[in-house]
């Protein structure tokens, strides 16, 4: 109930409407399991709602008031994890996508000197649908902000949905101001997710093609953008051709489905459910970013399709679905009432609630008072199909064969820590096998003296084990049996080996010291391969333990070896 002070305004109207037999939906009094997943992160800047584009300009930010109180006022805050006044962004983070100058220029450009700045304002296109309005750069700041906030969340397992209806203004270019959009802080969003995430997939369901975005990423392969859109060839921006599939690293990885006028929610909801779900099969991205443009609905002022709330809705609980770390950003719409709506409407399917289709009592009542504060009025039927189903299908197969180019998703070499996450770690002096193991060599933690050597060079250093100066140190076993009479040559698999009697008998082994025999002037590239003795090489003064020469029971008994050691035990 109202009290009675507050039913009315100074006005003398009233504060609510009289609904009469029309309901009023009861706000959510549950609070959510804090354990639950997924989680969701809300972001909304205090006060980004009450900035004014001008008098006859369609942007209204006011929408975000409007869709804030409906959230509030269904009790949605209450399901909803985390809900974040983002700090603004510095005007170093909006450079790492815009130019200095442009960036330097928003932050002096006012209404009082903008006659002074003409020149500068002609250069970045602030003219027409992107005018110069008061505190022009904190809006943009309290925008860009809250994408980079709910960026940084995800990418720190914080959340697993982050909403920013404030965001997703799709057109600004790197050094100009395009189709109301002033800072793209889509593409500042994404850059975010890219130093933790692999591969980012952009969704836009505005009616507008998002060419900032496509123009962003248009070289690369580690970010996919689909668009979803009226095109014409005259409509804004008129870009987004059925061909236009990126370039260089980027080619196929830039997938646009133009759309005529009129499309309803069958084909819309067909069409969108096929390309996504085939998309992110073949791309397999590890984050999504999707922008929920309000201007495709039907009944929209600069809009002309014919999509209802529901449907529009069904688009984000369909990506939802994915369960891949997901940004939900805001982007065009222009009838605010049922932007504020839909907005709402989304926000209750990414928290998994259910909502009914009566309004919550709020302050902006007389808003909706021509669709009897109903959730999901009529918009469909205003607008005629000029959509076919064969038309769709084409556009479907050639998006189909776009993505068999691909080939698998794109991986992403293991780098370093961004430095901006490092740098307050002091640099350390770090031992050799750290520095190894940083750059992945196969020597890391271990230290090999291993020579190679070919079986036609000769090698003489301090690991030869032919040097002629040096006793060596040669396992014998003591066996019972005579041994060879001296002078005579050991040949076949019994030379240079332990006695098997010998390890039968189980008999001590002792340590004879021979000295090191001449080097044998046989040429060893005359020596068979077979007839070798394949023996690991052996370091001075130190034991051999049963070290085996076996040579093959077929070998050639006249074949030269490359070494012939004549022991002489007395």
């Amino acid at each position: 109930m109202v009290r009675a002070s507050q039913a009315t305004t100074f006005s003398s109207s009233a504060y609510f409407d009289d609904r009469g037999p029309h309901g009023t939906a009861q706000p959510i009094t549950e609070h959510v399991n804090p354990h639950s997943r997924p989680i969701v992160s809300y972001f909304f800047p205090k006060g980004v709602g009450e900035h004014h584009y001008g008098e006859r300009h369609p942007m209204k930010p006011h929408r975000l008031t409007l869709t804030n109180a409906l959230v509030m006022g269904y009790g949605l805050d209450k399901q909803i994890h985390h809900i974040y006044n983002p700090r603004p962004a510095t005007q170093a983070e909006l450079e790492m996508y815009h130019d200095h100058d442009y960036i330097d220029f928003l932050s002096r450009v006012t209404p009082n000197n903008q006659n002074e700045m003409r020149h500068l304002i002609d250069t970045f296109n602030c003219v027409e649908d992107c005018p110069i309005f008061s505190e022009m750069y904190d809006f943009c700041r309290m925008y860009a902000g809250a994408s980079l906030a709910g960026a940084r969340k995800l990418t720190a397992g914080a959340c697993d949905t982050a909403i920013n209806w404030s965001g997703g203004l799709h057109h600004a270019k790197r050094g100009e101001a395009s189709g109301f959009c002033y800072v793209n802080d889509i593409v500042l969003a994404i850059l975010e997710l890219l130093r933790y995430h692999p591969r980012v997939l952009y969704i836009d369901i505005d009616i507008h093609h998002g060419d900032g975005v496509e123009l962003a990423f248009y070289h690369s392969n580690r970010v996919m953008t689909v668009s979803f859109h009226k095109y014409t060839g005259d409509f804004f921006p008129g870009t987004g051709k059925l061909d236009d599939n990126g370039t260089s690293l980027g080619k196929h990885f830039c997938l646009n489905v133009p759309l005529q006028d009129g499309i309803d929610d069958d084909m819309y909801l067909t069409i969108f459910k096929t390309v996504i779900e085939d998309t992110v099969t073949a791309f397999r991205p590890t984050s999504i970013v999707l922008q929920c443009g309000a201007d495709s609905l039907g009944c929209d002022r600069l809009g002309a399709f014919n999509l209802s709330i529901a449907a529009h809705g069904e688009c984000v609980n369909f990506v939802r679905k994915f369960n891949v770390p997901l940004l939900v950003l805001g982007g065009g719409g222009y009838t605010i009432k049922n932007v504020s709506r839909c907005w709402t409407y989304e926000t209750a399917v990414l928290v998994g609630a259910t909502i009914p289709d009566e309004l919550p009592a709020t302050v902006y009542d007389p808003f909706f008072r021509d669709s009897q504060w109903k959730l999901h009025p009529p918009l469909t039927g205003r607008v005629e199909n000029q959509n076919s189903p064969a038309s769709l299908q084409r556009i479907t197969i050639s998006i189909r064969n776009k993505l068999r180019y691909l080939q698998g998703a794109p991986s992403v070499a293991m780098q370093e820590i961004p430095p901006d996450l490092e740098g307050w770690l002091a640099d350390e002096e770090r031992k050799q096998e750290e520095i190894d193991e940083e750059r992945g060599t196969v020597l890391a933690g271990e230290r090999r003296s291993d020579r190679s050597m070919a079986r036609n060079e000769f090698f003489e250093g301090d690991n030869d084990v032919d040097q002629d100066e040096g006793p060596v140190s040669v396992k014998r076993t003591v066996s019972s049996r005579k041994p060879r009479a001296s002078g005579k040559r050991a040949r076949g698999k019994a030379r240079g080996r332990p006695s098997a009697s010998a390890k039968e008998d189980g008999e001590e082994i002792e340590e004879v010291p021979v000295a090191a025999p001449p080097r044998s002037t046989k040429s060893r590239r005359t020596a068979k391969p077979r007839a070798r003795a394949r023996a690991k090489p052996v370091e001075k003064d130190k034991d051999v333990p049963d070290a085996d020469f076996e040579v093959a029971a077929d070998a050639e008994a006249d074949a030269p070896t490359p070494v012939d050691l004549e022991i002489d035990i007395s």
